[in-house]
């Protein structure tokens, strides 16, 4: 089962101006997630997607591979599903947030091997949240699984409500993907949904088309990079444990 792993990158943020070439200990950010990306044993190539030629440049020099995409792209899945399209021979596509600069390579691995279930068409990643501000914040996506691990529902709310406190756990998205390539240039193509624009989030798009979202449950550490405060955390993290990463 050919694999591969694409990196959308845009040169803009709110922010972090610039965020994708950004240094963490020397180093342009998207290159240090390229880097950890490459390490998954289950892919064969890794992909940075951008639509800048300074991103390109940056990746390039560092020996890794990046490809140029449209710039009128409303979505990062819109920009996975145009390189998905130049690799017909991939079953699965990989999408890690070019902000992870901590991605756990295994995690990669473990995303991928989902897929010897030919059912599935989708899967991302969560783990618990246990802080009562990070529950409440709503800029961290919750996840509710049935007993499958297969997601019901995502939202900005906390869910579930703990009516009955203690009988639930409280499970926070992780915005990294993988997916059926035939699904993914299917998904990319449908209709947005009344439920994804209400949340702002794109994957109730898959849910409300009836299709499933495996969601595997790790207890990795991840560090999005977004402000000022995250770079530093990510660069002293680097400094601190660089012989174990």
């Amino acid at each position: 089962m050919k694999s591969i792993c694409v990196i959308p990158a845009r040169y803009s943020s709110t922010r972090l101006p610039g965020k994708p070439l950004r240094e963490i200990c020397g180093v342009p950010m998207i290159c240090r997630v390229w880097e950890r990306a490459s390490r998954a044993k289950s892919v064969s190539e890794v992909i940075v997607a951008t639509d800048d030629e300074r991103i390109l440049a940056a990746v390039e020099n560092y020996g890794g591979r990046a490809m140029m995409t449209r710039a009128d792209h409303k979505t990062g899945t819109d920009r996975l599903a145009e390189v998905a399209e130049k690799f017909p021979d991939a079953e699965v596509i990989v999408n890690v947030q070019g902000d992870e600069p901590l991605i756990e390579p295994a995690l990669i691995d473990e995303l991928i091997a989902q897929f010897a279930d030919k059912n599935l068409h989708m899967a991302t990643v969560a783990t618990e949240l246990k802080e009562p501000s990070e529950m409440k914040n709503p800029n961290n996506v919750k996840v509710v699984l049935d007993r499958n691990n297969d997601a019901l529902y995502f939202s900005r709310s906390l869910i579930p409500y703990p009516r009955n406190e203690g009988k639930s756990k409280t499970f926070k998205h992780i915005g990294i993907y993988a997916y059926r390539r035939e699904f993914l240039l299917a998904y990319a193509k449908m209709d947005s949904t009344p439920l994804e624009q209400s949340e702002s989030l794109e994957q109730l798009r898959a849910l409300e088309n009836g299709y499933k979202i495996r969601v595997i449950i790790s207890a990795n550490q991840f560090v999005g990079v977004d402000t000022e405060e995250d770079l530093k955390l990510v660069n002293d993290f680097f400094r601190e444990h660089k012989s174990a990463i």
